[in-house]
Order: structure tokens, then C-alpha cells, then sequence
């Protein structure tokens, strides 16, 4: 008898008084009529890609947080960073965020640590700096800085397990690769994106390019990988591969026809 990954929603016990024990004698009755689906569950490689993965997810979803407390803490000094920058934690933002906390004040001498791709002017940036320091407000954003500065070490610690996988999984597939193609027209980097080209690191494993699926971005497609692996076999059709992976979507098959495929030619 094999041991299997089943989804509460199919073994459903019938209505009346539950106990853990008289469930467990229904799945085993269940099971011993072969009433049971097994859900699916990659190979254990693609587990731990997984679980790397969902960790990083998480620490992302905790620095978000104290991104917010930093603009918070400047918003409450009258400090408008947040106005004349797309993203604090962008080059401009910490290096301004970093000199306020090392003791600069002069909004002026602020301004000039302005990145020259960025598109306020040190005019307009000057500006936005001009407000008043107060101790508690500097030592919330020391706290939030501190914190976002951590979780972003441990992402990065992340990201090399991460990486070493696809090594590993690469290798243990020996496939002969050619050159990587250009990037599709229009691709750009993503901001969360792994500190290392996932793009190389996904076309050495499967000998394809997913990124030239049009909206699939290079780590979009890792977390396609992780989620799904690299075999896409347990699914008869890309219809049946929809539905498992967003229920209710079957009208984005088309799109999942053509990562199926392009995955089915990698085996």
C-alpha cells in the first residue's frame, strides 16, 4: 500500500460526530478501496528549491514592513523622500537615508547624493529634504533600516542556496546547452529579483528560454519551476495543468500550452 499526499477536500468524512480516530479509519478504508487521489508533490530537489524560495518569499513580505516604518519616520520629520524618488530603498533613497543617520542635515549636501539616473532634480530633491530632525523619529528609522538591511542578508543567503540547486539539479541532467538568447524585447530587471541571472541558471537546466514566454519574467519562471519542477508530465494537458495551477483560469490556456510545451520538449 503506497502512502499518499491527499487533499482534506476528497476524504471528507461523512456528517455526524468526528473524532481523529474514526477519521483515520475512513481514509484507511478509503485508501484500501483506492478511492484516493494522490496529490501531486515534486521530486524532493524541486522541494527544497521550493522551500528556499517560500523562506525568501516571506523575508521580503517582512522587509516590506519596515520599508514602510522608514517612510513613515520621515514622513513625521517632514522629510518627502518618498516624493521625489520611486523607491527609498532604491540607490538615492539609502544613500540619503544612510547620511541622515551618520548626522548629515544640510538638505542641500542630501541632494547630492541623488543617483544620476534619477529623474527629480537636486533642486527639487533639496526640497523635499527640508524638515526637522527629532531624536525619536531618527531612531525609528535607524530600527527600520537595521531590520530591512537583515532581512535583505538573509534573502541574499537565500538566493545562494537557491542557486547551488540549479547547479545541482543542472548537473545531474548533463544536458549540452548553446548559447543563451537575447533577452525578449522589453524584459527588465525586477527589482526582488535573485542576486544571480536566474536566466542563465533556468536555460542550463532545461535547455530552453522560458523568459521568451511574453509576461514571463525571469523570476516569475523560477517560481514556476519551483512550484511545478521541471517535468511537466504528471499533467495530461495544458488544460488539465491550468486548472490545477489557478482554478477557474482555463481561459489563460493558451498561455499555459506554450510553457507546457516548451517544458515537454526540455525532457
Amino acid at each position: 500500500m503506497w502512502l499518499y499526499l491527499v487533499n482534506a477536500r476528497d476524504a471528507k468524512h461523512v456528517p455526524g460526530r468526528k473524532t481523529d480516530v474514526s477519521d483515520a479509519q475512513w481514509l484507511q478504508r478509503l485508501h484500501s478501496h483506492g478511492l484516493l487521489r494522490a496529490s501531486f508533490r515534486p521530486k524532493e530537489e524541486i522541494v527544497e528549491l521550493r522551500a528556499y524560495l517560500r523562506q525568501r518569499e516571506r523575508l521580503l513580505e517582512y522587509a516590506a514592513s519596515h520599508i514602510q516604518h522608514m517612510q513613515k519616520a520621515l514622513m513625521e520629520m517632514n522629510l518627502q523622500l518618498h516624493h521625489v524618488v520611486a523607491d527609498i530603498t532604491g540607490a538615492t533613497g539609502l544613500r540619503i537615508i544612510r547620511a541622515i543617520l551618520a548626522g548629515e542635515r544640510d538638505p542641500a549636501a542630501l541632494a547630492r547624493l541623488r543617483d544620476k539616473r534619477c529623474h527629480a532634480s537636486i533642486g527639487t530633491v533639496t526640497k523635499a529634504l527640508t524638515g526637522h530632525y527629532r531624536s525619536e523619529h531618527l531612531f525609528a528609522l535607524e530600527q527600520a533600516l537595521a531590520l530591512y538591511d537583515a532581512y535583505q542578508e538573509k534573502a541574499s543567503a537565500c538566493d545562494a542556496r537557491i542557486e547551488v540547486v540549479l547547479k545541482r539539479l543542472s548537473f545531474r541532467r548533463g544536458r549540452k546547452v548553446g548559447p543563451l538568447p537575447a533577452p525578449r524585447p522589453g524584459m527588465r530587471r525586477q527589482p526582488n529579483g535573485p542576486r544571480f541571472d536566474v536566466r542563465a541558471a533556468l536555460f542550463a537546466l532545461l535547455g530552453k528560454d522560458l523568459t521568451q514566454i511574453n509576461g514571463l519574467g525571469p523570476y516569475l519562471a523560477l517560481k514556476l519551476i519551483a512550484e511545478c519542477g521541471d517535468d511537466l508530465s504528471a499533467w495530461p494537458s495544458a488544460k488539465h495543468f491550468t486548472s490545477w495551477l489557478c482554478p477557474g483560469a482555463e481561459r489563460q490556456v493558451t498561455r499555459s500550452q506554450t510553457a507546457t510545451d516548451t517544458l515537454a520538449s526540455t525532457r
